[in-house]
């Protein structure tokens, strides 16, 4: 497999979070490492987080595996049993279908790398955010409220 070049690699910065629960997750910055490699079966993106920012709101897939490590700084899972510490060299899975919300908080005062690797699907999965008011349907573009009430769509913020 050819080298992939993480600084040519494509980009995803910031969120498209409605506006109320986008501010913690605006300054993330992922390298789409997987896309970069042509990869069809798993996404693999390279992470990083400024200090004070947020991985995602507090969520968890239907359908889609996740798995995390940490492999600069230092960061805080959050779950539904509470937090974690996760420093260089640790990692934390999340299994589809299980209901337990997760994020990383960056709170140590310096950037932190990781790696994270998911499930490629081809379409929107369901997936719920326990702490707010917003969910993702299968096979819709865009959130919605727990009423079914789309959010506005917004572009991509940093």
């Amino acid at each position: 497999m050819p080298k992939i070049n993480i600084d040519s690699a494509p980009t995803t910065n910031g969120t498209t979070y409605p506006e109320e629960y986008a501010g913690p997750c605006k300054p993330r910055r992922r390298w789409r490492l997987g896309d970069a490699a042509g990869l069809s079966q798993f996404g693999v993106n390279l992470l990083r987080l400024p200090d004070g920012a947020w991985s995602s709101q507090r969520h968890w897939h239907a359908e889609e595996d996740e798995f995390v490590m940490v492999l600069e700084g230092e960061v805080v899972l959050i779950e539904d049993d509470g937090e974690t510490i996760l420093c260089a060299g640790d990692c934390a899975g999340f299994k589809s279908g299980v209901p337990n919300g997760h994020k990383l908080e960056n709170r140590s005062g310096r950037e932190a790398v990781l790696l994270e690797v998911g499930t490629r699907s081809p379409t929107i999965t369901p997936a719920d955010y326990p702490d707010i008011d917003m969910v993702l349907h299968a096979g819709v573009d865009g959130y919605f409220h727990r009423d079914g009430s789309p959010y506005p769509k917004y572009p991509r913020r940093t």
